[in-house]
């Protein structure tokens, strides 16, 4: 376990309410928005199919292309910028 996991500022995230709900829960805005971008970065790196897939054998390969995707769009979204 990571030692943020156990922090006070690890807080959840919640989903926005259906509109049919008895309880309606408080959604906080900066935290959803933050957990959308994370989901959707993710997202993107799974599109490399040998990262979605986990060809690799060894944690530390997985981690090297799982950088290399990362980089691609990082590459590919300073030269539309």
């Amino acid at each position: 376990m990571h030692p943020w996991h156990n922090s006070a500022e690890c807080l959840t995230a919640r989903d926005p309410n259906k509109a049919h709900r008895r309880i309606q829960h408080s959604a906080q805005r900066p935290l959803y928005a933050l957990r959308n971008r994370i989901k959707r970065c993710i997202n993107r790196l799974k599109n490399c199919r040998r990262v979605a897939t986990r060809y690799d054998q060894t944690a530390s390969s997985f981690l090297g292309f799982v950088q290399l995707a990362a980089i691609r769009m990082w590459i590919s979204f300073v030269h539309v910028a």
